[in-house]
């Protein structure tokens, strides 16, 4: 996979069946998101809402580790602070981090940590090579475990078009449901060996969407709402009490664009990166 997703970069740290994934976006980039799924693990979600003043984000982590794995974001607000990224405050910028976690089977281990968030925000900005499958956030990931099998999760990504705007969406997928093809039939069930037995009541999946369009805080909610579409049509079921399905939507600004086209490429989009998820 390509090294930076447009404008934003994207890194990577993979543990023990755990990890980081994390997007640093370009300063200026405006962000919104909504939470579907039961039982959600997230950081500064209330900052996303459209009401809410703060407006920019200055990155997006994905963690294994459920509430735990969000400390991986403390990691990544030093590195930002140290480059002069966040909010001004006459104390010194504040970086918007938000932190979305997977349940792996860290939770009962090593989840992340804040060394592990920094060690992927510092490759995002290297520019190191940004790896699907399981790698980062979806080495512990797996799906299909309303069942009581165990299917292949993991981390997918995939890119669109809307006109003249371009659009990237990274999902990890840990899902109660099923992943299902673009036939729609589910993805076969594979034993990954990594995962002693299913969670049945721990899962997640989450999704950030990228476009260089022009967007306002509230378009992005709406974009993050269309996002949650396309989980739904590559998910079954999807937004189940056991999972905390979240989605994020980036805009950097550079070009003018239909919403409501964008919107429908998104969901388009999104179905595309979970189903990749399971099959990097």
């Amino acid at each position: 996979m390509e090294p930076q997703l447009l404008s934003a970069h994207a890194g990577n740290w993979t543990g023990d069946g755990t990890g980081v994934t994390v997007i640093i976006p370009p300063p200026g980039t405006v962000g919104s998101g909504e939470v579907r799924g039961g039982a959600p693990a997230t950081r500064e979600f209330e900052v996303l809402d459209p009401t809410r003043t703060v407006d920019r984000v200055d990155a997006v982590v994905l963690s294994g580790g459920s509430a735990f794995g969000l400390s991986a974001a403390g990691g990544v607000m030093e590195v930002l602070r140290s480059r002069g990224r966040g909010f001004p405050t006459p104390f010194g910028p504040v970086p918007i981090v938000v932190g979305m976690s997977i349940f792996d089977p860290s939770v009962g281990a090593t989840p992340p940590d804040a060394s592990a968030g920094r060690d992927a925000a510092l490759a995002a900005l290297r520019g190191d090579l940004f790896l699907g499958g399981t790698s980062g956030a979806g080495a512990g990931a797996t799906s299909g475990k309303w069942r009581g099998g165990l299917a292949p999760g993991g981390l997918g990504i995939a890119h669109g078009r809307s006109g003249d705007c371009s659009l990237a969406v990274v999902a990890v997928v840990n899902a109660w449901g099923d992943v299902l093809a673009a036939d729609g039939r589910p993805v076969p069930s594979v034993d990954r060996g990594s995962v002693a037995a299913p969670f049945g009541r721990s899962n997640t999946t989450l999704a950030v969407v990228l476009t260089d369009a022009t967007l306002t805080k509230n378009d992005c909610f709406l974009l993050s709402q269309s996002a949650h579409d396309g989980f739904a049509r590559a998910l079954h079921p999807a937004h189940s009490r056991y999972d905390g399905d979240a989605a994020v939507a980036l805009a950097t600004g550079e070009v003018e664009a239909d919403l409501d086209l964008l919107r429908a490429v998104t969901t388009e989009v999104t179905a595309e990166a979970i189903r990749a998820a399971v099959t990097a």
